[in-house]
């Protein structure tokens, strides 16, 4: 399968520490990548790292086959980026936005309209191409910041932590919008704190823990290794212990077999935050 980023030993340090150390990704072309941690893991530093925006400590990473560092420009013309805080000019409209975008890329203003037609019909924001984007809800603003990316057609599209501060049901539409990018051929490195999302979203996750990789893999594939199945058990009201299994007839026997004065007991399917609590003792959720 055709990678389209490598990362090779990819180390940036700030102020005498590892802010990531020794990074070794490999992303499909095609694929939903989610790259998943807690804040101050290490997910938003190697994104600016992949996207040009700050150079390594060291090591090597290589995006469609360009040196970050020595292609710099290269790699720039394949990717899209989605910071976590809007870079949108707030005093502009929507269409204004993505025709500025769309002017950094030099494209030619027969075609620049024909683009900024299509990404408006296909975002959903035709009826709002003329409102300010000071106006607009945030996640009518992520669409836009989403639309204003991808003028240029870019392989890669990069969000970094792109539902923080949505309500649930702007978050599911986005969902919807980046698998649907996905479908049409955009490769997603998606960064997120969210078990749900990158469990929804995902084909493959990168845990990140303290700037280190603990575990890549199939979200199922990872919680097989763990076990699917989930049962807390609370004990004397004090300490919840959590024990996994392959199914539920093994937690079933082991359910049976607990101790009378147990009496909180929950059996569930495992997830990506068990996978990360037991490799980090830590939750993704914890900063």
């Amino acid at each position: 399968m055709e990678e389209i980023i490598q990362t090779e030993k990819l180390t940036k340090i700030y102020d005498g520490k590892s802010a990531i150390q020794d990074l070794a990704l490999k992303v499909h072309s095609g694929e939903i990548f989610g790259f998943l941690g807690p804040n101050g893991a290490g997910k938003t530093t190697t994104i600016r790292v992949l996207t040009t925006l700050t150079k390594p400590t060291s090591g090597r990473a290589l995006v469609n086959g360009f040196d970050v560092v020595k292609e710099h420009a290269k790699v720039k013309e394949v990717i899209g980026v989605v910071q976590q805080h809007l870079s949108l000019d707030r005093d502009l409209t929507v269409r204004e936005n993505m025709e500025f975008r769309a002017r950094l890329h030099h494209i030619g203003s027969s075609d620049r309209k024909r683009r900024i037609d299509g990404w408006l019909d296909y975002m959903g924001l035709t009826e709002h191409a003329n409102r300010i984007v000071e106006k607009l809800s945030g996640g009518m603003q992520k669409r836009v910041s989403i639309a204003s990316s991808l003028m240029h057609r870019p392989k890669v599209l990069f969000l970094d932590e792109p539902t923080v501060g949505l309500d649930a049901q702007t978050r599911r539409r986005l969902w919807e919008l980046i698998r649907r990018l996905n479908i049409d051929g955009t490769t997603i490195f998606l960064t997120t704190h969210y078990i749900e999302e990158a469990e929804a979203l995902c084909e493959r996750v990168g845990i990140i823990h303290q700037g280190r990789i603990i575990a890549v893999g199939k979200p199922l594939e990872l919680r097989r290794n763990l076990g699917l199945i989930t049962v807390e058990t609370l004990v004397k009201n004090k300490e919840t212990r959590y024990q996994y299994f392959a199914d539920k007839a093994e937690a079933t026997k082991y359910v049976q077999n607990l101790p009378v004065y147990i009496k909180t007991i929950i059996i569930r399917d495992s997830n990506l935050e068990d996978v990360f609590v037991e490799e980090t003792g830590q939750k993704v959720e914890d900063d």
